[in-house]
């Protein structure tokens, strides 16, 4: 097949949430021998020529680049209007004109777009099968920043989430095939009761690539680690909250207790952590792993949270036991007190870290645990043979849809 691939982030190199999935699609794609033209967008020039590297693995690709100012003046504009500003943000002329013009010039046999916020570009096109894959819905999470915005600022969240769920439920009746990441997303999108046909896939984990490291299986027992790029908020807030409120009490505890905060772009924030009693704010590291390996647990206390968190798969896969939130596990396919933990409020945190970090062998026993649930349930082949299914599904829907319209005529 000729497949046409649209994201709302250019999906290489596969190092952040956004590019994963897409990333393991578009090379799923290719390794069955279907011809993949890929089409997004590049923040600057800089994250256009480290995707050049997608190049092997796709027939085509282009990575329209943009100007933050200029992406930030147009969701300005689309403040007044029905339409969400995040597809301002997304929206780019130069991209929009090489989508269509690969329309007029290829024959494609599928148009795959992952994110709502680029459907947009290919929204008006019906002769070609379609899948929307959501990932996550995108009106629930700004719903949910809402709650820990001030006001009136939580007011434009409030209103960015309604459009965008207004936006949600029209897109879903433009495509054959609406899919997303979890069976949580999955729920949401089906009580919009607009998409023709819905289904989901999981993501997966690279676990030959995320694995415990063989010639090195110590920790330091008094150690735990946070991952994620740390200019997105809800990360900034997770380890805010956590720092304020579990910290104190595990250094009361452990006075000699170290937490690993592991990521790229920390904001003056985050930055400011690294003054408390045995915090470590890393920035960026030319790899994560050696720094979360060396702890005795990941902790993902997140309170926004939607879909799938990449940081506890691959947390799992390395062979550190994690603690969740509740609104963090949602999208893990794994068992609460058997492959992982969960605690929700600052003492339970605590308490659950305490354990981990001051009990080898309940330490070794999660860690097994997390790292063979990872092998057996969140492997990226199994996620894309079902996306295989989903694919014959599409074109099937399409073939039937055109065929009644054709009776009708």
């Amino acid at each position: 097949m000729k497949i046409l691939y649209i994201c709302h982030r250019f999906p290489f190199p596969p190092k952040r949430g956004g590019k994963i999935r897409p990333f393991n699609m578009i090379r799923h794609f290719q390794q069955q021998g279907h011809e993949v033209f890929v089409a997004s967008l590049a923040r600057n020039k800089a994250e256009a020529a480290e995707g050049e590297g997608i190049k092997q693995y796709c027939s085509h690709y282009y990575a329209a680049v943009v100007s933050e100012p200029v992406q930030f003046a147009r969701m300005i504009l689309r403040l007044p209007l029905l339409t969400p500003s995040s597809m301002g943000y997304f929206y780019s002329p130069d991209l929009a004109k090489h989508i269509n013009q690969l329309l007029a010039e290829q024959q494609f046999d599928l148009i795959f777009v992952h994110c709502s916020s680029v459907a947009q570009y290919v929204a008006h096109v019906t002769d070609i099968p379609k899948i929307l894959d959501f990932g996550d819905m995108d009106s629930q999470k700004w719903l949910a920043y809402r709650e820990f915005k001030p006001f009136p600022l939580n007011l434009g969240y409030l209103l960015e989430g309604l459009k965008m769920l207004r936006a949600e439920k029209q897109l879903a009746t433009r495509f054959d095939l609406s899919s997303c990441t979890t069976k949580a997303e999955l729920e949401t999108l089906q009580s919009y009761q607009k998409a023709p046909a819905t289904d989901w896939f999981p993501n997966g984990v690279d676990s030959d690539y995320f694995c415990p490291d063989p010639q090195n299986l110590d920790y330091e027992m008094h150690s735990i680690s946070f991952i994620g790029r740390m200019d997105y908020y809800p990360n900034q807030q997770a380890m805010l909250q956590f720092c304020a409120g579990a910290w104190p009490l595990i250094r009361a505890k452990l006075p000699d207790a170290k937490l690993y905060i592991v990521g790229a772009e920390p904001s003056k924030e985050i930055l400011a952590l690294a003054k408390l009693p045995g915090v470590i704010v890393t920035g960026s590291v030319p790899d994560v792993r050696p720094f979360i390996r060396k702890t005795a647990a990941m902790v993902a206390p997140l309170k926004i949270a939607r879909g799938t968190q990449n940081k506890i798969l691959e947390a799992m896969a390395m062979g550190v036991p994690v603690i969740s939130s509740s609104e963090a596990a949602g999208g893990i396919d794994a068992v609460v007190n058997e492959h992982f933990l969960i605690a929700d409020t600052k003492e339970e945190l605590a308490r659950q870290a305490l354990r981990l970090m001051t009990e080898p062998e309940l330490r070794s026993r999660y860690a097994k645990a997390g790292r063979e649930r990872m092998l057996s349930n969140h492997q990226w082949r199994y996620s894309m043979a079902h996306l295989d299914t989903i694919v014959n599904r599409c074109i099937d829907l399409h073939a039937t849809k055109q065929l009644t319209q054709q009776e009708v005529q």
